[in-house]
């Protein structure tokens, strides 16, 4: 049987208020909706 993975990074203060604060209001730029375009693209290209 596998072991389980254990995870290592723990946020803490400032940096888990951050953390949660993204997750309710995500920024989205047009900067990462191209990324997340080119992205598609190349896994369409790679596909098996």
């Amino acid at each position: 049987m596998a072991k389980p993975i254990e995870l290592g990074l723990v946020l803490e203060g400032e940096d888990a208020k951050e953390f949660f604060r993204n997750e309710r209001n995500p920024i989205v730029s047009k900067k990462l909706i191209e990324m997340f375009k080119r992205a598609k693209k190349i896994n369409e290209q790679n596909r098996s």
